[in-house]
């Protein structure tokens, strides 16, 4: 009976008229938009700025301190993961978020205005290395308290709809990096590339904040954050009370953040200086490709968070990690020395695609695992400490991997993840059409 009941709910909130408050959802998305823009630039442009905060004359070391620059920030994430969230679950989702924003555009303009290693030597990467902290921390922070802001305001029946514009507006700020990449990459040369044009995306960034600052100072605080602020000050020890009262939900967590961070990584991140540097692929149709299987990633996000409102996050998330788990390693034997443009788009789009069917609803599926007075803390802490394991040393495991020979063995490695991924998610339980605790 319970379960006729909630599909009933479930039928009831799908049919009734809503209008979806698009300023807000616009509004809690652009700031996570405007930093994972700064981040995949980041990840993006690396093969040009590389020897601009490195020793030029050993351009492959370059690369690898440049891509280990890229990891060590991630382990600063479940650091503001941690401290941000505490800060959300007791002072308001909006303060966190209004912090994380400015955090991560001062960074951004910061890495764009840097002195090179020729112009004052070893400073040059020890300020790179702090903006990119400055960075990783803001993001720890954002993701878990954008997203539990993002549940928290879904009528019941409509947390995937809403929890989709998530992505959306990170969809749109990839493609944005993408393009420019593309657009850079056609009409200035390597030379210019790696002399100034790297800089221009990360100034682009800086100022997009502007925006995103204006639009986060006009939302409202949660009614569940109103609701539950009292219980979550007179928790003590919140990170190890996740541990110790929820140890099923942070092992469903890392369980599933561990395919959700490959899967980004790899398609957004890691397979662009792998096919350039690598594979030799033209660097105009990897952007290209990028660039078309992000249009699809936007566009499959709101059907997916609907249609999971519909059937459940459960049958889905089975579906996506089956998927990746056949499909890895095929896709990655389409990347050959001189793939064309038709074998990098059957890549990027499969991969993109698939990966709308977890991103959609990924803010639902991690604030559903966690009560209200934890939520924060528990999502910030654990899923970032997942993504600096597994997501920070991606682009650092692909390059040495291919410096050594056996590039193929990275895509075994997601594999596994996906196997791991899919069987996490056996364990879960469906709450669709649950209220949220």
């Amino acid at each position: 009976m319970s379960d006729n009941r909630q599909d009933a709910a479930a039928t009831t909130a799908d049919s009734a008229p809503h209008k979806l408050p698009v300023r807000t959802l616009v509004a809690a998305s652009i700031g996570n938009a405007i930093e994972w823009y700064d981040w995949t630039i980041y990840a993006t442009f690396l093969i040009y700025f590389a020897t601009q905060f490195f020793p030029s004359d050993n351009p492959e070391l370059a690369l690898v301190n440049t891509t280990a620059t890229y990891a060590v920030a991630f382990f600063f994430r479940p650091v503001g993961g941690w401290l941000l969230g505490r800060l959300a679950d007791v002072r308001g989702r909006k303060a966190a978020m209004i912090l994380t924003i400015v955090m991560m555009a001062g960074g951004s303009l910061a890495i764009g205005l840097l002195p090179t290693y020729e112009q004052v030597g070893w400073l040059a990467p020890i300020l790179l290395l702090l903006a990119r902290i400055s960075q990783g921390m803001s993001l720890g922070g954002e993701v878990s308290n954008a997203s539990a802001y993002l549940a928290e305001i879904a009528p019941r029946g409509r947390r995937g709809r809403y929890s989709s514009f998530f992505y959306i507006s990170t969809g749109s700020a990839l493609l944005l990096a993408s393009l420019l990449g593309a657009f850079l990459s056609s009409v200035l040369s390597d030379d210019q590339l790696r002399e100034y044009g790297w800089r221009i995306p990360f100034i682009v960034g800086g100022l997009l904040a502007v925006a995103g600052l204006y639009l986060r100072r006009t939302i409202s605080e949660t009614e569940q954050f109103e609701q539950n602020k009292n219980k979550a000050v007179r928790t003590k020890r919140p990170l190890l009370t996740t541990i110790t009262q929820h140890p099923k939900a942070v092992g469903q967590l890392v369980g599933i953040t561990l395919l959700n961070t490959l899967n980004y990584y790899v398609f957004f991140s890691a397979l662009t200086p792998y096919a350039v540097e690598s594979q030799k692929a033209d660097d105009n149709d990897v952007f290209i490709a990028l660039s078309v299987g992000t249009a699809l990633f936007i566009a499959l996000q709101y059907p997916a968070g609907k249609l999971s409102d519909r059937f459940g996050r459960r049958p889905q998330l089975l579906f996506w990690s089956a998927a990746l788990a056949c499909l890895m390693i095929p896709l990655s034997k389409l990347i050959t020395p001189g793939a064309g443009l038709p074998q990098l788009l059957v890549v990027f789009c499969t991969g993109l695609g698939l990966y709308a069917l977890m991103s959609s609803i990924a803010p639902a599926i991690m604030s559903e695992l966690f009560p209200t007075e934890l939520r924060g803390v528990g999502i910030g802490a654990w899923y970032n400490i997942t993504v600096a394991i597994f997501g920070g040393t991606a682009p650092l495991v692909i390059t040495s991997m291919a410096n050594a020979g056996h590039p193929d063995l990275f895509f075994v490695y997601v594999t596994v993840g996906a196997v791991i991924a899919f069987l996490t998610i056996f364990t879960l339980r469906e709450t669709a059409h649950e209220e949220l605790k």
